[in-house]
């Protein structure tokens, strides 16, 4: 296994965890900027008049907004890794849902269902694998934050 050792920390990170730390990062950054332009871009009452439009109540798209922003704070922070990425998987299908009338390719009209598909892949894969390195979940259970909300899975 390769190890990274910086000059200024005693600590060193394995490649795993390193690889692991820039999935989550990427995964995290990827919810919140789809929840922030579902916010100022979209605009709240335009998200919702596209739900919708789907076909769904207008609760889906308060809590799509709420979860991407959320979900994306938490993996971006590496907090409760594993329970956020696991959370974020029905809006990521929802996502897939809502585009596989499109066709496969993101770029086609609309948008296909290739990257949201991906998007709930990385979600998969964060939730196995957990938050990786210069997360901060770890630092608050060694706080004893954690602990007493939390289960060990979610964390």
């Amino acid at each position: 296994m390769t190890e990274y050792h910086s000059a200024s920390s005693a600590r060193s990170v394995s490649a795993s965890d390193a690889g692991a730390a820039l999935l989550r990062v990427t995964l995290g950054l990827l919810l919140l900027s789809h929840g922030l332009l579902k916010i100022y871009v979209f605009t709240v009452p335009g998200t919702v008049a596209f739900f919708s439009g789907l076909g769904l109540p207008p609760v889906a798209a308060y809590l799509t907004i709420f979860g991407e922003v959320a979900g994306g704070l938490a993996l971006l922070s590496g907090v409760l890794t594993r329970l956020a990425a696991g959370l974020s998987l029905p809006i990521l299908l929802g996502a897939v849902w809502a585009h596989s009338a499109n066709g496969w390719v993101f770029s086609n009209q609309g948008g296909g269902w290739e990257f949201p598909a991906l998007l709930a892949a990385l979600a998969v894969i964060v939730a196995v694998q957990g938050a990786g390195a210069f997360a901060l979940g770890p630092v608050l259970s060694r706080l004893g934050r954690l602990e007493a909300v939390v289960p060990l899975w979610a964390r």
